[in-house]
């Protein structure tokens, strides 16, 4: 189901589901409605009896008047408690809902292909998750609450209303009808506009992150103004959609509150005339104030819906863009007798025949095939382009060949388990990503229950041991969100200390020492060089000085490898591989 354009029961019915679970709170949210409504709605007999109960001028039924303000000062406390107990159940109701809402998209992320989070603006997604979360629940605690009430409402002055005078109370269910058909009209013409401003405001949030993330990009070059000049546009387009679904939205109240007052001007007209005549059934002026309260309390429900409309249409659009993320096409299962690679893998691996593209009919590797022994360090390189991450993306099975087949220790990695395959890599790459936590958090992301003497350990090998002792709390120093207030070439080495304290049976090295200074890349190639001593390695480089030892070289270009072969006999042969030495050692 595409659900951008599904149907509002359809939508409805989709958040009825994740209410489901919460029955009891529903049941309790529905009956403190009917005790509270069902009290509400003895006041006006009570006010009505009170009126009749004085006459005239000395001439009041004091008994009768203090046994009825005695009584309506009890349902005014009994009321009040029991409105109390409405809110709380309805906003646990709503709350726990959302819960569950935000933790059905947020799981998601864990089973979708990496294609649809590269395809869709971060900022996007995390709005879904946030905001449109925030949304739902806002539409879902005014709709519970107008709903139970109004329910109750309806049908209780309905009741009331048959009691004191039928043939006024067909005249109320006669007109009342045409507020309904406002409101109705109004939400059909401002829906288009709620699911516009909703989809510009993940837009809006993924320029924003997509910029505040690169704000030293934006200042290095200059491009600040043109920036604020691109979200500009995006907020005016907010501002304008927003304006036409605020203001169709504003419409409804109005509306459908100068239906009920047309409503209740003629019930006054009716009522006042059968208190003077008794047409067309006898009315006291009593029973006249009582009937236009329960008029006034008939229509409420109707002017209260209309004046939520606008938080109602605003959910109805979040939840079909987070019904979109929810129900989005999973990453294909782990077949029922997939294989659970060896915690310890030999490490033999390679492609066969493999073709690959990002988007169909567009190939980026064709008729791939390579093999590497185990404990063999096999390099990459290559143009930018050319397909060299792409072979990681494909062992990990971040993406799956289109055909051809990847093996591990002799293994399609299709019939493998994921868990059991990312296992027994180990992947530092040219993006570093660090959390917001301690430096030693971070360093033990791999490995949680390590100790840390072993976490201090990897960060020696790292060579980064000697800036983290340097920082106010050391191993014990909070670092913000990416790696804030460290250095590209701190975060990679904190990055290279996290996978050597896996110590992983399979080496996966993307340019791992690209933002390293020259002196700290070669400690740092040295304590690689004896990592990868005796285990399988992919060496993905643009420096061919980091690649001078691999045991072979492939040489890639145009989607395919061009050349293999070491280090001496690819410069002996002369060909790509000799023209990118001597551009980098001999230009």
């Amino acid at each position: 189901m595409r659900w951008e354009d599904a149907a509002p029961r359809e939508v409805l019915a989709r958040i009825v589901s994740y209410v489901r679970p919460h029955r009891g709170l529903v049941a309790a949210a529905f009956l403190t409605a009917v005790g509270s409504q069902g009290l509400a709605l003895t006041v006006p007999v009570l006010v009505g009896l009170a009126i009749d109960a004085v006459v005239g001028p000395g001439q009041v039924a004091w008994g009768d008047l203090a046994w009825l303000m005695g009584c309506l000062a009890c349902v005014v406390a009994a009321v009040a408690l029991l409105q109390w107990l409405q809110g709380y159940t309805t906003s646990r109701l709503t709350y726990d809902t959302v819960r569950d809402l935000r933790d059905a998209a947020y799981g998601k992320f864990r089973r979708l292909p990496v294609s649809y989070i590269d395809d869709h603006p971060h900022g996007d997604l995390m709005s879904r998750v946030v905001n449109d979360a925030d949304a739902v629940g806002d539409g879902l605690l005014q709709g519970v609450q107008q709903l139970f009430c109004g329910v109750v409402a309806v049908v209780g002055t309905l009741a009331f209303m048959f009691w004191i005078s039928p043939a006024i109370a067909v005249v109320v269910v006669v007109v009342t009808p045409v507020s309904v058909l406002v409101a109705a009209f109004i939400a059909k013409v401002g829906h288009t506009s709620f699911a516009a401003q909703q989809e510009i405001q993940g837009d809006l949030g993924g320029y924003v992150e997509e910029h505040v993330s690169n704000q030293r990009l934006l200042w290095a070059f200059g491009r600040a103004g043109e920036a604020e000049e691109g979200f500009a546009a995006l907020n005016d387009r907010l501002y304008t959609v927003g304006e036409r679904a605020q203001f169709a939205g504003s419409l409804t109240n109005p509306g459908t509150r100068f239906a009920n007052n047309v409503v209740y001007a003629v019930v006054a007209a009716i009522g006042c005339w059968a208190c003077l005549t008794g047409f067309p059934g006898p009315l006291s002026i009593g029973g006249v104030q009582s009937f236009l309260s329960y008029t006034t309390q008939y229509t409420k429900p109707f002017n209260d819906i209309s004046g939520v409309m606008t938080q109602l249409q605003t959910a109805f659009a979040s939840a079909r863009r987070l019904f979109a993320l929810i129900d989005a096409p999973e990453m294909e299962p782990d077949p029922a007798d997939a294989l659970v690679l060896p915690e310890e893998p030999a490490g033999e691996m390679g492609f066969s025949d493999v073709s690959f593209g990002y988007e169909p009919g567009r190939p980026l590797l064709e008729g791939l095939t390579w093999h590497a022994d185990p404990g063999e360090r096999v390099a990459v390189v290559g143009p930018t382009g050319c397909g060299k991450t792409t072979l990681i993306n494909l062992l990990l099975r971040f993406y799956d060949a289109d055909s051809g087949t990847i093996r591990v220790d002799g293994r399609d990695t299709r019939a493998l388990t994921r868990a059991s395959l990312r296992r027994a890599f180990g992947m530092v790459l040219q993006d570093t990503w660090l959390f917001e936590g301690t430096v030693a958090d971070n360093i033990a992301y791999g490995r949680p229950d390590a100790t840390r003497e072993e976490v201090r350990a990897a960060a020696e090998r790292a060579f980064a041991a000697d800036f983290i002792e340097r920082m106010p709390e050391g191993y014990d120093t909070v670092v913000g969100e990416g790696g804030a207030g460290l250095s590209q070439g701190q975060r990679q080495l904190l990055c290279i200390a996290r996978v050597m304290l896996v110590d992983p049976p399979i080496l996966l090295l993307d340019e791992a020492t690209s933002s390293i200074d020259t002196r700290t890349e070669a400690l740092v190639q040295e304590a690689f060089d004896a990592m990868m001593a005796g285990r399988t390695s992919l060496v993905v480089a643009h420096r061919l000085s980091t690649v001078r030892s691999a045991d072979q070289i492939l040489v890639m270009g145009r989607g395919t490898i061009v050349e293999r072969g070491t280090h001496e006999e690819l410069l002996a042969l002369g060909g790509e591989y000799a023209k990118l030495y001597r551009s980098q050692f001999e230009g």
